[in-house]
């Protein structure tokens, strides 16, 4: 598994992450915890060096599973977290925006032991929070990393303005936000402005939650606890309409002797050399076709044809729900 730098920061991780959150959270039901070690595991044994997850995912139940599988493998693995949400303690559910600097402390220690580990390689702000200066965040984690508490300082579904007066306050190794070839919006603004701060950028949901794969269509019926069902991106008639991406995935996979979601996934390492998705699976042989992704190389000429295929088609639906929007690119 060939390695990338995450921007200037010096944190290099494999070239494909592993995203957590599905074993646990969001896409219907927790997997068992054995099936869930083992694929992670499994993920470190093929050349996996990059883990993340988050204390919302599930909530909390996600860092327990992380940490308990990589515990035997921690020197050699990275592993990135979140905080940034409350949490109700009589609900378990997230109940609002929460980053306060002794909140983040409190995440940090309570994240800490369910991860079985003295150190978070990468604490990400998980959404930002509008009632509070980004200054006052960026300084919290600053006092982590002097303690050795934490390693490197993240962003997620950050704006350009907000990245900015973190990065002077604590530099910034990476944003993690959603980019994939049916959500090209970074490309405006973020990569420009990460490319010239030396940030890396972490794609989650680099296959349009699943969509790019090639194995969900318009009669696709999904778990009543599944995330997509309240995405407009994914009612049945935008579905139907963003097949066209599929389709452009699957003409350029046939000549590479490839699947959609390793086209997809290449596309995406293609982009930048600090680009590192972190597509997420529960399945064993579906991390090793995504895996596959990083042995196949696009040409100058087959990222033409891509970008100009792409260009010809409309995506339909929005990636988020409204309130789910309103948290976005602040």
């Amino acid at each position: 598994m060939e390695t990338r730098k995450l921007g200037k920061s010096g944190l290099e991780v494999s070239a494909l992450g592993l995203g957590c959150m599905g074993l646990s959270f969001g896409y219907g039901p927790a997997v068992d915890k054995k099936e869930g070690i083992t694929l992670i595991r499994a993920a470190v044994e093929r050349g996996v060096t990059f883990f993340d997850t988050a204390e919302v995912y599930g909530p909390f139940t996600n860092e327990e599973l992380v940490g308990e599988a990589l515990a035997p493998f921690r020197d050699g693995v990275k592993i990135a977290t979140k905080f940034g949400f409350k949490i109700d303690p009589s609900t378990g559910k997230q109940a609002g925006l929460d980053s306060r600097p002794e909140h983040i402390k409190e995440v940090a220690e309570a994240s800490l032991k369910r991860l079985k580990t003295d150190v978070i390689d990468l604490f990400y702000q998980h959404r930002v929070d509008p009632n509070l200066p980004i200054e006052e965040v960026a300084g919290a984690v600053k006092e982590l990393i002097q303690q050795g508490k934490v390693k490197h300082f993240g962003l997620s579904e950050a704006g350009v303005q907000t990245i900015r007066r973190a990065h002077a306050v604590q530099p910034v190794t990476a944003l993690q936000s959603e980019y994939s070839l049916w959500w090209r919006e970074p490309e405006a603004e973020l990569i420009p402005t990460l490319e010239e701060l030396g940030i890396g950028f972490v794609p989650f949901s680099p296959l349009g939650k699943g969509f790019l794969t090639g194995k969900i269509d318009e009669k696709t019926t999904f778990d009543s606890s599944d995330f997509r069902n309240i995405v407009p991106r994914f009612s049945p008639e935008a579905r139907k309409a963003n097949q066209a991406v599929v389709d452009l995935l699957g003409r350029i996979a046939e000549q590479k002797e490839a699947t959609p979601a390793q086209i997809a996934l290449a596309w995406l390492l293609a982009q930048k050399p600090w680009i590192v998705p972190i597509p997420g699976t529960t399945k064993v042989s579906r991390l090793e076709e995504n895996l596959e992704a990083v042995n196949i190389k696009l040409t100058a000429d087959d990222l033409r044809e891509i970008d100009s295929a792409a260009s010809k088609i409309k995506v339909e639906g929005a990636r988020y729900p409204e309130h789910l929007q309103k948290m976005v690119g602040r």
